[in-house]
């Protein structure tokens, strides 16, 4: 059924959407008819073969959408479970290299080793959600329990509240579902890769059901080989009253990775001599300056939820969800950036003592989203609407530690450093098998920090004819925070709070030329909370309480077409993103929120089926970014912004040659991408950049039947050598290098 069809029915049946909880399987309305006034038994459902094939976008999960996605006056992507399995992803970076315009920051000034993605040039980092809910705390995130990953691009406060304006990142997952399969798949590759994921779903009684996933995984990155990772997952739901007016479903999201963690290589301010042309230092990929016997990062998710829906009508529904999370990040790691650096002239050897970073950081989250939608009508004009209730209380404690080593590589007195001095490595050569006895003690917390959101919003899509929509939105956000915090240097905590009242709005006109095609004008608003203001995590500081939120503005001019029978769909779009209001140095230690920027850009896509045989997912993101307004001497304004590289590209494409046989592969290119303004080409003292790259991946897959299929992917074909993401001061990361992985999958 196509995509449009699929959204209609879902509207004007809530239940039936809410009970399958998936946008992979349809059930004809009929079958819920009452019989007798008893339900209808509700057949078997068939999936063999069939999950995960096509291409084609399913509608978003989030019911904040009340417009099918090609009536909605947005960029809104959405990767689908088949484009995740074909490409062989793993990790949330993995699955938006799908996605042109979004990169992904580098761990640093109070940013924790975790997902840092950049959209439009503002960090987002803070605007990831699960299943409508914000999903807060600095994490690594995995796919295995995913549906589908949707990325929305522009201002949108009004969706998730309080955000940096570059967009947001929802995780579609996995839920029970009436119907019954088991499907495993388990692959082996080079960089001693082996990853094993078990989904199964039981159908227990007419309208309940249990579904389990599984993961267990480990290996090195290709090109890096000592930096390894380990990682063990389970995610159970159980559902019940599917298939009814009242619906429950009870799930739960248990992660943990145990690896070594990886700070790259450094950048060349501190022997510029040695740097390569984008000033990052002149060393290999292999290069790795950690110590194996002293570093280490391991991070824990435990998240669960209780999601109640009910139906009061086919135009009515009432949904209610509770989440309690909780996250850990702990790690000791070496900043290769942050040590120092000596030239040992008896040997003409460069010395690194190195320099580390370190986090214990434990977030917690408690929330309850409320939410009642559906349609009706005001005379001639037809309503499809959204009314929310947000109540969230979130914590966020952080902690160092405190690292003495009493044996190691001894630095040489030939360089200047003392006797005393037992951390050394050659700068140009480092050996991370160097010994390493110590004590690693976590010191006191540096921030414990409680924040409370209390919110309000409204949806409503009106249509005035068959011709034109109006979409509009309203949300209102209360966010307090208060706590304690060790400003750096002190020695005693300081407390601090604050409290900002936010309101957002977003308008959107739409015409509709055809049905399967729109043309869109729309407006949004975000606001972003001197808390995480320039950053994606929560943090205290003096004066915060005295300035207001940062404010950011989308325009967008699009359209959509729904193509080939509506297989394939197609989008572009002209937009441009404000910030202001951020906060800068006006004169010598004088600060005020005068800061801004802008991004001017393009964005086309195309997902779906050209043909029944051929699948195709990727898109082109032009983007024109300046610092408008920066610091008082000015050496950095008319800049372009850190992370925001002015072209990228992406096209992931697979093609059945036989009906056993699909052959596909990925082509992706990144342009020049600064990695900080003190960085870029405006008066720095240096430049710091991640030169332009393509990289290519591969992929054939053979069917022997419905049940077993196997998969080979090529990953970095060409093994490219290229830089994924740097601060632009202390350090930037390369790229994984080539690496193979034969899948078998095995469903039943």
């Amino acid at each position: 059924m196509n995509r449009k069809t699929t959204h209609k029915s879902r509207r004007t049946a809530p239940s039936l959407a809410l009970a399958l909880a998936s946008s992979t399987v349809f059930v004809p309305g009929h079958v819920f008819g009452q019989t007798n006034g008893q339900a209808a038994q509700l057949p078997s459902i068939t999936v063999e073969g069939e999950r995960g094939q096509s291409y084609t976008v399913p509608e978003a999960s989030q019911t904040k959408f009340t417009a099918p996605l090609l009536d909605t006056p947005k960029t809104v992507q959405i990767i689908p479970q088949a484009v995740i399995q074909d490409s062989a992803a793993t990790s949330l970076e993995d699955v938006l290299r799908n996605v042109p315009g979004i990169t992904f920051g580098a761990g640093e000034g109070g940013q924790p080793l975790a997902d840092r993605p950049f959209i439009r040039g503002m960090a987002s980092g803070n605007n990831v959600y699960v299943d409508g809910v914000r999903d807060p705390g600095g994490q690594t995130r995995e796919v295995f329990n995913l549906e589908s990953v949707e990325v929305i691009k522009g201002a949108d406060s009004v969706y998730g509240g309080r955000g940096s304006g570059g967009g947001s990142i929802n995780l579609s997952s996995k839920r029970a579902r009436l119907g019954n399969f088991v499907e495993g798949d388990v692959g082996l590759g080079t960089d001693h890769y082996w990853r094993g994921t078990a989904d199964g779903n039981w159908q227990f009684a007419e309208h309940a059901a249990f579904r389990l996933n599984v993961l267990g995984a480990k290996g090195d990155t290709p090109g890096r080989e000592v930096v390894d990772y380990k990682k063990f997952g389970i995610a159970p739901s159980l559902s019940f009253g599917l298939g009814t007016p009242t619906r429950v479903t009870l799930s739960y999201y248990h992660l943990q990775t145990d690896g070594m963690p990886d700070y790259g290589v450094p950048t060349a301010r501190k022997a510029p001599q040695l740097g390569n042309s984008s000033g990052i230092l002149d060393v290999g990929r292999s290069t790795f300056y950690g110590v194996l016997d002293r570093d280490y990062q391991k991070t824990r998710a435990d998240i669960g939820t209780l999601e109640v829906e009910h139906d009061f009508t086919e135009r009515l529904t009432f949904s209610n969800a509770t989440r309690y999370g909780e996250t850990l990040n702990d790690y000791v790691v070496t900043n290769p950036g942050d040590g120092t650096v000596r030239l040992d002239p008896t040997t003409n050897t460069y010395w690194l003592k190195r320099g580390t970073k370190s986090r214990w950081q434990k977030s917690t989250l408690l929330s309850n989203v409320s939410q009642l939608y559906g349609k009706f009508d005001t005379g001639s004009l037809k309503h499809s609407f959204n009314l929310g209730i947000e109540l969230t209380r979130e914590t966020n404690k952080n902690a160092s530690y405190a690292v003495n080593t009493t044996s190691g590589s001894a630095c040489p007195a030939g360089a200047g450093f003392s006797s005393t001095d037992l951390d050394c490595t050659p700068y140009l050569n480092p050996n991370p098998y160097d010994p390493w006895t110590g004590s690693i003690t976590r010191s006191a917390l540096n921030q414990d920090a409680t924040s409370t959101t209390r919110s309000i919003y409204a949806f409503d899509t009106i249509d005035l004819n068959e011709r034109f929509q109006v979409s509009t939105g309203v949300r209102l956000d209360n966010y307090r925070i208060s706590g304690n915090y060790l400003a750096r240097g002190a020695t005693q905590p300081q407390s601090a709070d604050g409290e900002w009242t936010m309101f957002n709005y977003q308008l959107g006109l739409v015409y509709k030329p055809a049905h399967n095609g729109s043309i869109y004008l729309s407006y949004a608003t975000a606001s972003t909370p001197p808390t995480i203001s320039g950053g994606d995590q929560e943090s205290l500081s003096a004066g915060q309480n005295e300035l207001k939120p940062e404010r950011s503005s989308t325009i967008e001019l699009g359209t959509k077409w729904d193509v080939l029978n509506e297989k394939l769909s197609l989008t572009a779009a002209l937009f441009q993103n404000e910030r202001k209001d951020a906060q800068i140095e006006v004169d010598p230690g004088i600060y005020e929120q005068a800061g801004k920027t802008r991004v001017r850009g393009l964005e086309l896509g195309i997902s779906g089926q050209i043909t029944p045989k051929w699948n195709v997912f990727g898109g082109y993101t032009y983007m024109d970014s300046e610092l408008l307004k920066g610091a008082y001497d000015g050496v950095n304004e008319g800049d372009p912004l850190a992370n925001t590289p002015k072209h990228s590209f992406s096209l992931w494409s697979t093609y059945a040659v036989t009906p056993k046989l699909t052959l596909g592969g990925g082509a992706y290119y990144v342009g020049k991408t600064f990695g900080g303004n003190q960085g870029t080409a405006g008066g720095g003292q240096w430049e710091v950049y991640m030169p332009s790259y393509w990289r290519f991946d591969a992929m054939a897959s053979y069917r022997f039947n419905d049940r077993l299929s196997i998969r080979l992917n090529a990953l970095n074909l060409t093994d490219k050598v290229y830089y994924k993401r740097t601060n632009g001061v202390h350090h930037a990361d390369f790229g994984p290098g080539r690496q193979f992985i034969l899948s078998a999958n095995l469903r039943y």
